[in-house]
């Protein structure tokens, strides 16, 4: 590689000077077919969003519930639920699958036990039988959403990696967008029960689409070489990174990084297997975060609303199913637009500013809410309900800023890859017990204490804040590999640039410079 320091901040990439300025993702070929395949991985969010919101509308649609008998209470909490147990029961599978079989051919699995999910699904003729089919959907999912994070961020092109894995996430929206829009239509089929049997086969869709093309994806380089599979993962990063360059110093520094890192993990042990997150400093500090995003993304108050919409709209005296309908479809919309620009400004803005902007914002914006709430039951003013409604918009703006955007993209980011995958299902396992949680307790709690449940919510939005201000650390600007200077000290990263100069193919290293989250040099990489 060519020689020439790195500086490696909060506002330049390490590999900047290596980056072909005239390389765009609007203007190279073959940046465009990759980002194109991306967004084929992009899109298992989507699904995942659609269930959401579809589950929230059904709930107004008069069909579903006299198809269903009006669930209510537990049962309506199980319906709910019954997706994310089933996510809970693949969790123990999902990360071997996607280290052993590929994130492609994980992606596969999961598109194609969904694809058999929402069929079931949309025929069912019992509850018990709906339940079940939205059991194999969340069991499904688990594996496309472990995979398909990981093949993003392990294959996208470096200056455009951090704003698609975002996108990940921020794309749940559409998929809302799509169920909210699409039931809303069907409700008016008042007598058929293809109001919502429609809806439920338009979930599947993805899924089909996956199944076709997902092995049309370029394998994760990450992969192929920790599995001894060096020439294709070099082929991969000439092809798509520098136009089948294999001798383009951006890939040989990408690709000499990886082997560097994971070699390095590999001979030593410290980041292979479920206790490596125990048992050094560093993991621990990443077990730390990821756990409390997870939790923090679905106990924000949000939960409220993004599943029993038709609850807190009914506590303000909209009670018109159509009008719940509409205002669960321009709130997905208003949901989409923001994420997709907190997405695309995360290397701006960078993670800690977003998180605690996100957090402030929340609290103000959820404690007026209650207090809104509040003054409409003693008052019953439609001013106060429409304020209501106003600041749940405004709420989800900020919500929008980094726990939509975020919690994917940093939470895979901050592992090394050895754990990443069992990393991000610690991650995605929490997301689910804290959906679950939300699911049954939210419809009680609403039924027993209505408004005066979002005080809970109040205190915990300020606990939130005083955490991420503590312990998210910022990594704007850092490769994959050079996030580990954050978290596992200096130490590791010399022996992990000591196998990186080992394995040069050209012999000439180039130095770089490593810095800590507050832009004080950490450990400088000598040719």
């Amino acid at each position: 590689m060519g020689a020439g320091a790195i500086t490696v901040s909060g506002t330049e990439l390490g590999y900047k000077h290596l980056v072909d300025p005239n390389r765009k993702w609007y203007n190279n070929r073959r940046l465009i077919a990759l980002n194109g395949w991306i967004f084929l991985l992009l899109i298992t969010s989507s699904t995942n969003g659609y269930d959401g919101s579809m589950m929230n509308a059904l709930q107004s649609d008069s069909q579903w519930n006299q198809y269903f008998n009006n669930p209510h209470g537990s049962q309506l909490g199980l319906l709910n639920a019954i997706q994310n147990i089933g996510c809970l029961a693949a969790y123990p599978f999902s990360p071997y699958v996607s280290d052993g079989l590929g994130r492609r051919g994980t992606v596969f699995v999961g598109a194609a036990i969904m694809v058999v999910a929402t069929a079931i699904q949309t025929a069912a003729k019992s509850v018990g039988m709906f339940i079940g089919a939205r059991f194999l959907i969340g069991f499904g999912l688990t594996f496309a959403a472990n995979a398909a994070p990981m093949l993003v961020t392990e294959v996208a092109y470096p200056v455009y990696r951090a704003p698609l894995t975002s996108l990940y996430n921020s794309l749940w929206y559409l998929g809302a967008i799509i169920a909210a829009w699409s039931t809303f239509g069907t409700e008016y089929m008042h007598h058929s029960s293809w109001s919502w049997r429609l809806p439920s086969l338009f979930q599947g869709f993805p899924s089909i689409l996956q199944v076709f093309l997902v092995y049309f994806v370029p394998e994760s380089p990450r992969w192929l070489v920790s599995k001894g599979r060096e020439a294709e993962a070099l082929e991969t990063l000439a092809y798509y990174h520098a136009d089948g360059n294999k001798e383009d110093p951006l890939v040989q520094y990408e690709f000499e990084e990886i082997r560097a890192a994971i070699d390095f993990d590999r001979t030593s042990g410290a980041n292979v297997g479920w206790k490596a997150f125990l048992t050094s400093p560093g993991n621990r500090k990443r077990l730390r975060i990821i756990v409390a995003l997870a939790w923090f993304s679905q106990w924000s108050g949000n939960g409220l609303v993004s599943y029993y919409l038709k609850h807190v709209l009914i506590n303000i005296g909209i009670t018109n199913s159509t009008d719940q309908l509409l205002i669960n479809g321009i709130l997905q919309i208003w949901n989409l637009f923001w994420a997709v620009l907190a997405a695309l400004l995360v290397d701006k803005a960078g993670r800690r500013l977003l998180f605690l902007t996100s957090c402030g914002g929340m609290l103000v914006c959820f404690t007026i809410q209650t207090i809104c709430t509040a003054r409409y039951f003693s008052s019953n003013s439609p001013g106060l309900a429409h304020t209501v409604i106003a600041f749940i918009f405004l709420f989800y703006t900020f919500y929008d800023l980094a726990f939509t955007p975020l919690i994917v993209s940093y939470t895979v980011e901050i592992l090394p890859f050895q754990i990443r995958a069992k990393g991000f299902t610690i991650f995605n396992f929490t997301v689910s017990c804290a959906v679950i949680f939300n699911q049954y307790v939210n419809p009680v709690a609403l039924d027993a204490i209505s408004w005066k449940y979002y005080i809970v919510y109040c205190c915990w939005l300020a606990f939130e804040f005083a955490y991420c201000y503590v312990f998210v650390v910022e990594t704007k600007g850092l490769s994959l590999e050079e996030t580990a200077a954050l978290f596992d000290g200096e130490e590791v990263v010399a022996q992990q640039i000591a196998a990186r100069t080992a394995h040069a193919l050209h012999g000439d290293v180039t130095p770089i410079s490593i810095v800590d989250d507050k832009g004080s040099a950490k450990f400088t990489e000598q040719t």
